[in-house]
């Protein structure tokens, strides 16, 4: 989306610079979005990504056969439009250049378990001793206070702690679990959020302040239903009465729910909010079962919803999930076929407008699709049209060219594994 005026004006973040220690995604994917809106921000990592500073480095997906630390999908989608740089901090040399970049920068993250930073030798102490006014960021799965704060946690954990997989179940079902780390993306939101109120204050005030976030506490915050379901009525996820399905308790409405359409694992939702609603429906069906007295008033239908839906779903069943929704949207039912994967990147012409897949090229596996952000600044826009580095792959421009570090020293590092 460009300015008004046609000219680019400077970048939201500009003039931010971001040391980034972090990894996966909850804390890489905080600074992606900061490197979006034009932070610097400086990937350190381990010159041979000992210790699993980061797995995505060399997992799948993959553009092709082709394997190794530079080929990671993942790596690439979460680290877009970051300088690489590699330090060995196992070595005195390899710390002191990191406190020479600390030195430089606003932003410290990392998304280390809780007191591994602290043992590197870089406490939040240490840090301010550095750099005065330094924001530090620690995103780990329990905080770093509290009994379970030395508790080493993965997505899974977090979200079995948070309370999010007891409720990825229908009732009378086991727990489906989520099948992904979805909390490391919400981590990753909260964390991107709490530095820009950390910058915000540092602009109004001088002053810099350590922002610790605990994954699992996140996690928390997406259970407030569930929560107060059970302080308000006793009542467990997945008991009798709980919330169950796509169906809506409040305000109650009947049909709501995804149903199945012609081909294979196709679904559509429809959502009758009233009984205008389900007359409207009830037209566009046009079978008799539809004009059954049972069914012309709310109640009726709350009282025979699952009639309704084994009749409804047999109406959708040998229909095109696109059409469905087109004849019901037509008629003032909401509606909406359920979207794929490939629907939302290939074929929504929505995404498509708001550039949410934007192609960056890589210097190994070419050009190649990541994601946007879903929002628009009229001025200060996101850009995203770097590739994530290669490892190490800007040693000599951000140590030499910010340290200073001239070309034989740095062939000297590499050589002695420092870098």
């Amino acid at each position: 989306m460009a300015a008004p005026d046609g000219e680019r004006p400077a970048a939201a973040l500009e003039g931010i610079r971001v040391c980034d220690l972090s990894g996966q995604l909850a804390g890489a994917g905080a600074t992606r979005y900061l490197a979006a809106f034009g932070a610097e921000v400086i990937r350190i990592e381990d010159p041979t990504n000992k210790g699993g500073w980061d797995i995505l480095r060399g997992a799948p997906p993959f553009v092709d056969d082709r394997r190794g630390i530079d080929m990671g999908g993942a790596f690439n989608n979460h680290n877009v439009g970051k300088w690489g740089v590699t330090l060995n901090l196992r070595t005195d040399e390899g710390k002191e250049m990191l406190a020479a970049l600390i030195r430089t920068s606003d932003v410290v993250t990392e998304n280390f378990a809780a007191g591994v930073f602290v043992r590197m030798g870089f406490s939040y102490e240490v840090l301010r001793q550095l750099r005065p006014d330094i924001i530090y960021v620690s995103n780990c799965g329990f905080g770093q206070t509290g009994p379970y704060r030395s508790y080493k946690t993965w997505g899974p954990i977090v979200q079995a702690c948070g309370g999010l997989t007891f409720d990825s179940a229908l009732a009378g079902h086991e727990p489906a679990g989520w099948g992904y780390s979805y909390m490391d993306h919400m981590g990753a939101n909260y964390m991107a959020l709490a530095v820009l109120a950390a910058i915000v204050h540092r602009n109004r005030t001088g002053e810099g302040q350590w922002v610790d976030i605990s994954c699992t506490e996140t996690a928390a915050t997406l259970t407030g239903t569930d929560i107060l379901d059970f302080e308000v009525n006793q009542r467990a996820p997945r008991a009798p009465g709980s919330v169950d399905s796509n169906r809506s308790a409040q305000s109650a409405m009947a049909p709501h729910g995804i149903y199945p359409a012609a081909g294979d694992d196709a679904w559509v939702a429809v959502a009758c909010r009233n009984d205008a609603d389900w007359a409207a429906c009830r037209a566009v069906i046009g079978d008799e079962w539809a004009g059954a007295d049972v069914f012309a008033h709310l109640a009726g239908r709350l009282a025979h919803q699952e009639e309704l839906d084994r009749h409804l779903g047999g109406w959708t069943r040998s229909r095109d999930r696109h059409e469905v929704a087109r004849l019901m949207v037509a008629a003032g039912v909401p509606a909406a076929a359920v979207a794929m994967p490939e629907d939302r990147i290939d074929h929504d012409q929505v995404t498509a407008d708001w550039g949410l897949w934007p192609t960056v090229h890589h210097p190994l596996m070419g050009d190649v699709r990541v994601e946007g952000l879903p929002v628009h600044l009229s001025r200060t826009d996101w850009v995203v049209d770097r590739p994530a580095p290669c490892l190490g792959e800007h040693n000599e421009q951000i140590l030499g060219g910010l340290l200073g570090l001239t070309p034989d020293e740095l062939a000297d590092l590499a050589e002695r594994g420092v870098l």
